[in-house]
């Protein structure tokens, strides 16, 4: 049903352009699917420095930290892990499927600089990754 109020009029519009791209963009680069080799997803990533350290802060939720891998070449994080499909779901009947699962991997270029890994840890699905800064 159409409205007559432009404000409603234009989010409507916005709302309905933003799902038609996001359908185009899954037709034209559909995921992997789980279980390859490859990875299927990309976490987001956010990076905070000081003058002595860098966090990293990614969305991995579901993911156990023994299945996480860390590796760090010049200025360059790589973060490599897993999402498990419960497996009380693997014979379920599909509806909807919008959290990711699979390998995933994702790069991440640094600041310049040299770093050495202090801490990572898992806390409410995000991994914090903490580095010092070698001077």
């Amino acid at each position: 049903m159409a409205t007559k109020d432009p404000e409603t009029w234009m989010w409507e519009r916005a709302r309905a352009k933003l799902e038609q791209a996001e359908r185009k963009q899954k037709s034209l680069f559909p995921p992997r699917r789980p279980g390859t080799r490859h990875p299927s997803w990309q976490p987001p990533v956010d990076i905070f420095e000081d003058a002595n350290e860098l966090w990293l802060l990614m969305a991995v939720p579901g993911v156990k930290l023994d299945s996480v891998a860390l590796e760090i070449h010049s200025n360059r994080i790589v973060v490599r892990g897993e999402r498990a499909l419960p497996s009380a779901f693997r014979t379920a009947t599909v509806h909807r499927i919008e959290i990711p699962h699979g390998r995933f991997e994702r790069a991440v270029e640094l600041p310049a600089g040299r770093y050495e890994f202090v801490e990572h840890k898992l806390r409410d699905g995000c991994l914090f990754l903490n580095l010092k800064k070698i001077h």
